[in-house]
């Protein structure tokens, strides 16, 4: 089973992808954040037989909710519509720890990021399942 990973921004939203044995998350793509966001998402979603999506959860450094936020949460309610399976992944600092592997170009640290919130997932799902 294959998974997405959503980094959301303002300006671009970062997307990676799964292997098929949801193990290993992959950076795949940076998309413009504008009103086709969702049918672009889920044309990727498609393309790539992904059925559910990790979307960043973006909170401050007190833990709250960051005004962004407010955003995603509509993102994840019209991805649900379109009968995505979407759950959330606390995400923080993705971005910088993206930029200090190595990748300079905003397109590479939007999806590098993705791949980070993803692989967080993965890993945190995959622990869990051993212990149950």
């Amino acid at each position: 089973m294959k998974y997405l990973g959503i980094d959301y921004g303002t300006k671009r939203i970062g997307i990676s992808i799964s292997d098929n044995t949801a193990s290993l998350a992959f950076p795949l793509t940076t998309l413009a954040t504008n009103k086709h966001s969702v049918e672009d998402i889920v044309a990727l979603a498609e393309k790539h037989d992904a059925k559910n999506i990790v979307l960043g959860e973006s909170r401050n450094f007190k833990g709250a909710p960051n005004v962004i936020m407010q955003e995603i949460h509509i993102l994840k309610v019209a991805l649900e519509k379109a009968g995505y399976t979407i759950d959330y992944e606390p995400e923080f600092m993705t971005s910088a720890m993206a930029t200090r592997e190595g990748e300079t170009a905003p397109e590479q640290i939007d999806a590098s990021a993705a791949a980070l919130i993803l692989q967080s997932y993965l890993d945190r799902n995959k622990f869990r399942s051993n212990v149950e």
